[in-house]
């Protein structure tokens, strides 16, 4: 996945946006040169570069087909709306997946914030969510990061003005997630927030600034609230060197997958997450290490237990993954089938509080 910011711009006169866009498009190629990929011409003589390709083949890899995604199936009695919540700090389209087990009783919410270049359906497709939900009776939110606010529809977790409470983007999807929880009549204390890549990093800036909101936190993939400022230390803090912000007050329960042959976000990040959710974490009572194998791939694995006996913090390693969603489904993008299943051992851990 291309998961880094490619700008947290806002719209201007219309030479801003032309050099914007020239500056995001130069960014993209940069970045599909690190995979091995040159950008072509749609139209293209023969002699064609040995590692290049159409851009519509390159943008189909990296999930920018230009075409409207599928939509996940749906359930007889399921539905999966698309509203849009506005505030003071700017509006944000989301997809709310209401599975037809619901009419038995809701028991949460979990939020779900996809990574660059992907959509809600896209996301609810490859981490097959709505499947859990259906079994669990949960609703899920799919909160929409559109390309008019970040040119590669990343969430702006290296902006200081979006890694705060009741600013930017953290204002807008704890609004929107207030909304839904009161519309569903979702009970108290269960409330989930998760992502993948860039949806991790604002997964656990939510759970850092709204801690009475989110009583849980699954990062997969992600980066620690504060670990950028910009664009550059933003690159920084995605190749393994930049440090977490000071961030005051206690962590929420928290879950971390990471695969260690990550090259786009260096698997030091779910470290640090981990670690700091430790720190700031309740008093711990056992630690739990292990390590097995499923579906092909190795994994380590630690829980650590505060002393009422709740998991507080549990930590996944997973050998041979890269830059996607552990035991996700195919026809998303950015998934691996092998590996443990993220979702339902993220689910697994929300609900077990």
């Amino acid at each position: 996945m291309i998961d880094f910011p490619a700008g947290a711009w806002r719209p201007a006169s219309a030479a801003m946006r032309a050099n914007r866009l020239a500056s995001a498009n130069d960014l993209v190629n940069r970045t599909l040169a690190r995979h091995g990929l040159a950008v072509e011409p749609e139209t293209k003589s023969t002699g064609t570069a040995a590692h290049s390709a159409p851009l519509s083949d390159i943008l189909a890899r990296f999930g920018q087909s230009g075409g409207r995604r599928p939509e996940p199936a749906l359930p007889e009695g399921a539905t999966f709306a698309d509203d849009s919540f506005t505030c003071p700090a700017g509006t944000r389209r989301y997809r709310t997946y209401v599975p037809a087990s619901a009419r038995d009783g809701v028991t949460g919410l979990v939020v779900m914030l996809h990574g660059c270049t992907q959509t809600p359906e896209d996301f609810a497709i490859g981490t097959g969510m709505n499947a859990l939900a259906e079994t669990h009776r949960f609703i899920v939110v799919y909160p929409h990061q559109a390309r008019g606010d970040n040119a590669q529809s990343c969430w702006n977790w290296f902006s200081r003005g979006d890694q705060q409470r009741d600013r930017g983007e953290p204002a807008i999807l704890a609004g929107l997630t207030r909304e839904a929880i009161a519309r569903h009549g979702v009970p108290d204390g269960r409330t989930f927030v998760a992502g993948l890549s860039a949806g991790a990093a604002m997964a656990v800036i939510l759970g850092d600034a709204y801690p009475e909101l989110f009583s849980a936190v699954g990062a997969h993939s992600g980066l620690p609230t504060g670990s950028a400022k910009d664009l550059p230390s933003a690159y920084a803090a995605m190749a393994g060197q930049g440090s977490p912000g000071n961030v005051a007050g206690p962590a929420v329960r928290t879950i971390v997958f990471h695969g260690s042959a990550d090259k786009t976000v260096h698997p030091s990040n779910g470290e640090k997450i981990a670690r700091r959710a430790l720190d700031r974490g309740p008093q711990q009572s056992l630690q739990h290490e292990e390590s097995g194998a499923t579906s092909g791939r190795s994994f380590r694995h630690c829980t650590t237990y505060g002393t009422d006996g709740t998991e507080a913090v549990e930590h996944w390693v997973v050998e041979g993954l890269g830059h996607a969603w552990s035991g996700g489904q195919a026809a998303g993008s950015y998934t691996d089938a092998q590996g443990p299943d993220a979702s339902a051992e993220m689910v697994r851990f929300f609900f077990a509080s």
